[in-house]
């Protein structure tokens, strides 16, 4: 445990997010390939974490393809998700497809069968489901680097570059943070939009005309966002008006905000769903993800901004980030060890599962940048500070480098976030070899089972939901 902690650490490095903790399905009624000689009353799904269900979360066909249950309830337990069925449900196969929002704000699915008074065929693997779409993995990579732009900017003006600045360096940060955060406003937007096409598993297109009220106001991802987009343009006002006047003042209430609703991601994410110490965790995520932010955000403005500069602006810059990176680091690496050490079932799943070896992949561009930058601590900063001017030539490129690197990390982590992690517990893990396997795609994939022959595209099925999803952030 202690080496997964260590390991996982390391890999939480400029992570904003790293997905440990989905919902999963532990128990069903009836139960999965179950034979019943009485048709229940109706069907229900219990995770190990509190979910949130839509009208259409559990859905139950005949082997003729007709839906026969009512729509889906949050039972009294908000681990149970319940569908009543009508009275005297006739002998049949049924499949049961389902899809809730859990905790966490991921959208996850998955098919399984019953039988009345009869035996149940095992659900055939879901075909047509492609992975994940490279547009989300797009676009939630997008989401932290303006996260990064924006906050690490506003920063590492204020305790790196303060004071006067040249007025080439000055167009330089308003630029560079400007577009951050109005790339974080318009991202956010574009992410809330998948989340909430996957969830109520409407198209693109009708989601301009449909309610999104369910996925906004009744989930904490959705509260979350709302918050999150007000607070980002106030900061971004802000940041306006502070260009506008040319009085960096209006910066410091602008990186308040921007620090404090950095913790929606938090709330709303991951950590939110941890059992037992909920608080702790959400704590310890919303410091790794900050330090993330001011070290990638703060290396982007380091090597466009700073470097540039003449020779004794840019040590004594150069002097105060490389100080500051070094406790961001440590504070990265700190917060990460904890999350690993409470969220990483077993130091084997780094190599036995698809989302051990994203993270494996992971790990690898952390090791770059973490090189990149003791090359920089234990090389530059001496002879910078000892006055020589030499490698000030080479720097910027070497600088900019490490913030690729950090980038390429940023990549990977929303890839990451998408990715299904082992189940915490035996009873997840046993619970979710039942289930049907998990796929990483909103597409709706075509089902049959061996009981009947209906095979319907995803458009003949009314709200019917990819095979276990988990969707756009944290």
């Amino acid at each position: 445990m202690k080496r997964a902690a260590v390991i996982v650490g390391l890999v939480a490095l400029a992570s904003p997010s790293s997905a440990f903790a989905h919902a999963t399905l532990e128990h069903t009624g009836p139960g999965f390939r179950q034979r019943v000689e009485t048709g229940p009353a109706k069907v229900w799904l219990n995770f190990d974490q509190a979910v949130k269900a839509l009208p259409s979360s559990i859905e139950v066909y005949s082997s003729r393809g007709e839906v026969v249950s009512r729509p889906a309830r949050d039972g009294k337990n908000p681990t149970y998700v319940v569908a009543p069925l009508p009275r005297n449900v006739p002998t049949d196969a049924y499949t049961v497809r389902w899809h809730v929002i859990s905790g966490d704000g991921h959208v996850i699915s998955g098919v399984y069968t019953f039988g009345v008074r009869m035996a149940a065929p095992p659900p055939t693997e879901a075909y047509g489901a492609t992975g994940p779409t490279r547009t989300e993995d797009v676009v939630r990579w997008l989401y932290f680097l303006s996260l990064a732009l924006v906050v690490g900017g506003i920063g590492f003006r204020l305790v790196v570059a303060r004071g006067p600045l040249p007025p080439r360096a000055e167009r330089r940060f308003y630029a560079i943070t400007g577009i951050g955060a109005i790339a974080t406003l318009n991202v956010g937007i574009l992410g809330f939009v998948l989340r909430a096409e996957d969830a109520l598993q409407l198209p693109f297109g009708r989601l301009l005309y449909g309610d999104l009220s369910p996925i906004a106001g009744g989930t904490r991802f959705g509260q979350a966002f709302i918050a999150m987009t007000l607070g980002f343009a106030a900061v971004t006002a802000l940041l306006f008006l502070s260009w506008l006047t040319d009085r960096t003042v209006f910066l410091w209430p602008a990186l308040a905000l921007g620090l404090a609703f950095v913790s929606g991601l938090s709330l709303s994410g991951h950590s939110a769903a941890d059992a037992g110490s909920s608080w702790k965790s959400e704590l310890a995520d919303w410091v790794h993800l900050s330090a993330a932010c001011l070290w990638i955000g703060g290396l982007v403005q380091l090597a466009l901004v700073v470097l540039p500069l003449a020779p004794d602006a840019r040590r004594r810059a150069f002097l105060r980030f490389s100080t500051l990176a070094t406790v961001l680091v440590a504070l990265i690496i700190a917060a990460g060890t904890y999350l690993s050490i409470l969220r990483l079932p077993q130091l084997r799943d780094l190599w036995a599962s698809g989302y051990g070896h994203v993270l494996l992949i992971k790990l690898s561009l952390v090791s770059v940048a973490l090189a990149w930058g003791g090359v920089h601590r234990l090389v530059a900063v001496p002879q910078v500070a000892r006055g020589g001017d030499g490698l000030f030539a080479r720097l910027p490129r070497s600088v900019l480098g490490e913030s690729l690197a950090g980038m390429a990390v940023l990549l990977v982590a929303a890839v990451l976030v998408d990715s299904k992690p082992p189940p915490q517990t035996d009873v997840s893990r046993k619970a979710s070899t039942l289930a049907t396997k998990t796929f990483v795609s909103r597409r709706t994939p075509i089902l049959r089972t061996e009981a009947g022959p209906w095979y319907q595209p995803a458009s003949a099925l009314r709200s019917s939901p990819a095979n276990s999803r988990s969707s756009w952030r944290r």
